[in-house]
C-alpha cells in the first residue's frame, strides 16, 4: 500500500488477501461493535468496499488497517465522490475514520497517523434531498386500503402506517423494536428504542390511537413484540417482524392505493414536515424524532412548494410602473 499513487486505488503489490491474524484485534470490529444492528449492516459494506479498492481481494477482516494513511485516504475520496451521492460517500468516510479511530485507540497506529486521516472532511455539496412528502389525500388511500382489506393484517398495517407518520416519525427499524410494554394505552405514551439503543417517548393520539386499539383488539395482550407477523391465512404469531417486511408491506399497500415512489422513511420526512409546517419549533420535533442536532431535523423538512409560495405571497412589493 505504502507505493499507492494519487487516484491510483489499485496499489502494485500482490492482490492476494493479507492472511487474518484471529490473535490481532481487528479495529474494524471494535468500530462495527459500537453500532446497531442496522448500522453494522451498512457500515461493514462500507468497509468491504473500502478494502477492496484499496487492495483488491482483501475484506473489512483481512484489511491491513494500521497501514493505511492519509495520502491513501484523500483519493480515495476523490475516486468515491465520482461514483456515489454525497450522503454515501460521506457515510463511507465516517467508516473509515471510526476504524482507524478503533486502531489509535488499540494502540496499532500513532496519534499522528490517526489525526491526519480524522482530517479528511465530508463532502459539503448541496443536493436536493431525497424523499419525498405524502400528502393527506395519500395517507388517507393507504389507511382505506388497509381498513377494506378486512383482515387482521390490514388492521396492523393501518396501525404502522399510523404510528410512523402521526406518532412521532418512527424509523421501521424502531417499530418492529417496539414491545407491548412499550405502550401504555391510557396516556399514549410510547417509549421508543432508536439508534444506539437511546430511549426516547412519544405520544400515539388521536387517529393513531384509534389504529393501534383497533389492531390490539385483535393481536391480544400477550407480551412480546407490539407487531408481529401474519401469514395469508390470518394466523398471527407472536414474534418480532423485520425492517424489511415493514418495507415489502409498505410497497404493497402503496401499490393498492395507486401511491407511487414511497418509502418507509418518507413517513418520518412527512411526520417531520407536518410538525413544522403546525408551527412546533425544531427542539421539540429533534426530542420526538431522536435527532440530536436540530440542524438534522431540518433537512427533513419536504412541505410541498405551495406551502412556500404561500409563504411568499404574504410579502408585498411597493412597485408600480
Amino acid at each position: 500500500m505504502k507505493n499507492l499513487k494519487f487516484l491510483e486505488i489499485v496499489p502494485n503489490i500482490d492482490h492476494k488477501p493479507t492472511p487474518h491474524n484471529p490473535n490481532e484485534e481487528n479495529p474494524a470490529l471494535y468500530y462495527l461493535a459500537n453500532l446497531s444492528k442496522s448500522g453494522r449492516r451498512v457500515q461493514k459494506n462500507a468497509l468491504n468496499l473500502v478494502s477492496g479498492l484499496l487492495k483488491p481481494g482483501s475484506d473489512y477482516l483481512t484489511f491491513p488497517w494500521n497501514e493505511l494513511e492519509y495520502k491513501h485516504v484523500l483519493p480515495l475520496k476523490a475516486l468515491l465522490e465520482d461514483k456515489y451521492s454525497t450522503a454515501t460517500v460521506n457515510r463511507i468516510l465516517s467508516a473509515v475514520r471510526g476504524t482507524i479511530k478503533q486502531a489509535w485507540m488499540l494502540e496499532q497506529i500513532p496519534a499522528n497517523q490517526y489525526i491526519r486521516i480524522k482530517q479528511v472532511e465530508n463532502i459539503k455539496k448541496y443536493e436536493f434531498p431525497a424523499g419525498r412528502y405524502i400528502s393527506y389525500e395519500e395517507i388517507e388511500s393507504l389507511l382505506n386500503v388497509c381498513i377494506s382489506s378486512h383482515n387482521p393484517g390490514g388492521d396492523r398495517d393501518a396501525a404502522i402506517i399510523s404510528c410512523m407518520v402521526a406518532g412521532g416519525g418512527l424509523r421501521r427499524s424502531e417499530i418492529v423494536n417496539l414491545d407491548m410494554s412499550d405502550y401504555d394505552p391510557v396516556s399514549g405514551q410510547i417509549t421508543i428504542t432508536g439508534k444506539g439503543n437511546k430511549k426516547r417517548t412519544s405520544y400515539i393520539l388521536n387517529g393513531a390511537a384509534d389504529a393501534l386499539a383497533d389492531w390490539l383488539a385483535l393481536r391480544g395482550d400477550h407480551a412480546g413484540p407490539l407487531f408481529i407477523p401474519i401469514n395469508k391465512g390470518g394466523v398471527m404469531t407472536i414474534r418480532r417482524m423485520t425492517g424489511q417486511a415493514i418495507y415489502a408491506m409498505l410497497q404493497k399497500r402503496a401499490e393498492q392505493a395507486g401511491v407511487e415512489n414511497i418509502s418507509p422513511h418518507d413517513l418520518r420526512r412527512t411526520f417531520i414536515s407536518n410538525m413544522l409546517d403546525a408551527g412546533v419549533d425544531l427542539a421539540t420535533i429533534s426530542q420526538i424524532v431522536g435527532h440530536e442536532d436540530v440542524n438534522t431535523t431540518a433537512i427533513y423538512d419536504r412541505r410541498p412548494e405551495q406551502a412556500k409560495k404561500k409563504a411568499l405571497q404574504l410579502l408585498s412589493l411597493p412597485y408600480k410602473k
